[in-house]
């Protein structure tokens, strides 16, 4: 070391001395962070930083990363960002925490003031809301979901869509033979059918001419900043909120094209009559409503006195189309790229559908299947399960903690702690699914004697799971296997070669690049 330092002439010592005072504790910090924590696999914790480098360098594919660490860890793990950040969170995708998330210990567990904040755009609506608030939005829900003449409607709309929408355009792209994006294709079909059955309105997005998607869009970036505003410290988003800079720029104005097209929906609906009369079977005898609006649109609760929507009905409209919309569009989406890859699968499909379209037959058309037809069609929806556990709609769950709590893993999580349940990472962990999990395959789905396997809802979570379960789940499941039975029967799909599938990340998971696929008719 002596002669080594001899070489250094004494001018340059006064700068290579402090450098390597820095970097010692640092070298030291690092050998000693390796050996004490208690598994090596997971990242490291800087100092000032926390975890954050690796969530920034591994950003371009976190759910698989997140799904590595969990699988690593015991499918659990705590991940912190830089100190007083507000990023630190409870990792987990344990079905037995997941249960006693949601479930058993329900109560504990709410989305929190921060997740709202996040997605202020929907306000205190039932996506947002805890408590009270939540529960009372609930049951009005749950009311207005159960309503048969509203359920019949959803029906008839989507089959309707389906026949003069999305097949005669499929039609004419197999003619041309060009590639297209499916995937804005089936943006636009749940667009159209999510609007009718809220608002009673066709928007005809799903058209030959293809208007612009500028909503659709504006509920894109509002899932977009929404899932920025998780990675980042909280000051920070609100400080580029209010410069109006960055994503907050482009989520300001989504959120006033969004207020905007509620309100013009509102006003068509008026228009075409019907919704501003009386809607209690007490009030003058009029029948259940046939859309969501019109259980709403009398309510001083949602509209002024001169009925003009109040904020809440505009962040409870924008909530309802945002859940209907990027459930159905998004899973279609991803069971379109699995049976692509796939042929096995789509052949006992068609197996399944023979029977049905057999008694279609005739006149030389497209055959159509009925929401209500595909109800007892078993493998069908087996393959839309196992689609939507591998790349489920929503790939993340958020809660907060309000006591702290022992989880059945045995891991202690305090009072204010976050927690992150990776659904995309559940649906892919060999201790849940088995050595297969990363496989697509439909039988494991399917019971001996040919019946839908139940799978509890907090191991399989793309429908949430608990008291917030998805009360629109039993109605979207049939709008998705009427579209992909359709689909699937008339058309034979082919990914265009080279084209990258992977998954954006977002709250809401659909296709990075969109799928670019060519369609042959049958």
């Amino acid at each position: 070391m002596d002669k080594a330092m001899a070489f250094v002439p004494p001018r340059d010592l006064v700068v290579v001395l402090p450098f390597l005072a820095l970097l010692l504790p640092l070298y030291i910090y690092l050998r000693y962070s390796r050996s004490a924590k208690a598994n090596p696999s997971l990242p490291t914790e800087w100092p000032l930083v926390g975890m954050l480098p690796s969530l920034v360098a591994n950003i371009h594919n976190l759910f698989d990363y997140a799904t590595a660490l969990l699988a690593a860890s015991g499918n659990s793990f705590e991940a912190r960002g830089p100190p007083m950040s507000g990023l630190r969170f409870f990792v987990t995708c344990d079905p037995d925490n997941v249960r006693h998330i949601f479930i058993n210990n329900f109560a504990n567990y709410p989305k929190g003031v921060e997740f709202a904040s996040f997605f202020d755009v929907m306000g205190d609506s039932f996506f947002n809301a805890d408590g009270e608030s939540w529960r009372r939005q609930r049951a009005r829900v749950q009311h207005v979901m159960s309503n048969p003449r509203l359920l019949a409607s959803m029906a008839a709309c989507c089959r309707g869509k389906v026949e003069k929408g999305l097949l005669p355009i499929l039609d004419r792209m197999a003619s041309a033979g060009a590639p297209f994006d499916l995937q804005r294709l089936l943006t636009r079909f749940a667009f159209d059918v999510t609007a009718m059955a809220v608002f009673g309105v066709d928007t005809c997005r799903l058209s030959i001419d293809m208007p612009p998607l500028d909503v659709a869009n504006a509920m894109d970036a509002v899932m977009e900043v929404g899932f920025f505003r998780h990675t980042v410290p909280m000051s920070c988003w609100k400080l580029m909120r209010s410069l109006r800079i960055g994503p907050e720029r482009k989520l300001a104005a989504a959120q006033r094209l969004l207020r905007r097209f509620v309100a013009e929906m509102i006003e068509k609906r008026r228009v075409a009559g019907g919704a501003c009369k009386a809607t209690d079977d007490e009030q003058g005898g009029v029948p259940p409503p046939a859309d969501i609006v019109s259980s709403y649109i009398n309510d001083p609760e949602y509209v002024d006195e001169d009925g003009n929507p109040r904020e809440f009905m505009y962040a409870t409209f924008i909530n309802y189309m945002v859940a209907g919309r990027d459930t159905v569009g998004t899973a279609l989406s991803w069971l379109f790229f699995n049976l692509t890859e796939h042929p096995r699968v789509v052949a006992r499909i068609r197996e399944e559908l023979e029977p049905i379209a057999s008694s279609k037959a005739g006149g030389g058309g497209m055959v159509v299947f009925d929401p209500e037809e595909t109800k007892p069609l078993v493998y069908l929806q087996a393959a839309l399960f196992e689609s939507m556990r591998l790349y489920p709609p929503g790939p993340i769950e958020r809660k907060a903690t309000l006591a702290d709590d022992v989880l059945p893993s045995g891991h202690t999580v305090r009072a204010g702690d976050n927690i992150l349940i990776p659904v995309y990472s559940m649906g892919r962990m060999a201790s849940v699914w088995g050595k297969d999990s990363g496989e697509y395959r439909p039988e494991r789905w399917v019971t001996e004697d040919g019946k839908l396997r139940h799978v509890p809802a907090h191991r399989f979570m793309p429908f949430n799971a608990g008291p917030r379960l998805c009360l629109g789940k039993d109605i979207s499941v049939l709008q998705m296997k009427s579209v992909a039975a359709a689909v699937a029967w008339n058309f034979d799909l082919e990914v265009v070669a080279g084209h990258a599938v992977e998954p954006k990340v977002s709250i809401v998971m659909q296709i990075k690049n969109g799928l670019m696929v060519k369609v042959k008719k049958r």
